[in-house]
């Protein structure tokens, strides 16, 4: 007679097996997890070191060193300083569509919506650093057509990812919110934050910050609203 339960009792060869194949993924899920925090790590002190020195005086030994790695380290997972950016770049847009959405989202109102999205549009201007590491980025982008054409379309990339039409579900009738504005009017409403952003930081005597700030509620009211 067979013995069913016999039949039925993984062999050893199997338990071996399956244990090998967990043992596997347990190692890929650690070496993922090492990768994902050794890129995370360098975004973060490029971001602090892109601020401190500029885009083109940094250098990557100093962007590796400041996160804890080698040269090495750093060119395992990017490709040039360039790529480096555009990797910031897409962390940064998106932490702020996620910060912009939780704003807005926590006002009962579609006003309130619009109030929230105004004082978050204003609220950019107290991150000067990011405002001119963009517009030096800019620049050295203009200066090297190649560079200019790949940030161009990385900016637009990033721009269709980011889903900017469920913000204009929140906005009253009529408004042109942050994705059903015409392209003309977005890029008016960034223009506008970081040349006045640039000139606060040049002479904030000639512009204050609360200066800056009014101009700026009123720039989006006339762009947005009006």
């Amino acid at each position: 007679m067979i013995n069913q339960g016999a039949a039925t009792r993984p062999t050893s060869t199997g338990r071996s097996g399956e244990r090998a194949q967990s043992g596997g993924m347990q190692r890929r899920n650690k070496h993922q997890q090492r990768t994902d925090a050794t890129r995370k790590a360098l975004i973060q002190a490029a971001r602090q070191i892109f601020a401190r020195d500029g885009f083109e005086a940094s250098r990557i030994e100093e962007i590796a060193a400041s996160a804890g790695h080698t040269r090495g380290a750093f060119y395992a997972h990017f490709e040039s300083k360039e790529e480096l950016f555009f990797a910031l770049l897409e962390q940064e847009a998106n932490r702020r569509l996620d910060e912009m959405r939780a704003i807005i989202e926590r006002q009962p109102t579609p006003r309130g919506h619009l109030d929230a999205l105004r004082e978050f549009y204003t609220g950019r201007a107290r991150d000067p650093q990011w405002a001119m590491l963009m517009l030096e980025f800019k620049l050295f982008a203009v200066r090297h057509p190649r560079m200019r054409a790949r940030l161009a379309a990385t900016h637009r990339r990033i721009r269709a990812s980011l889903n900017l039409g469920a913000i204009d579900k929140l906005m009253p009738p009529g408004i042109h919110g942050a994705g059903k504005a015409p392209e003309s009017r977005k890029v008016a409403l960034e223009a506008l934050l970081n040349g006045l952003v640039l000139e606060h930081a040049y002479d904030p005597a000639r512009i204050s910050k609360a200066r800056l700030t009014a101009l700026l509620r009123a720039l989006f009211d006339a762009i947005v609203v009006s």
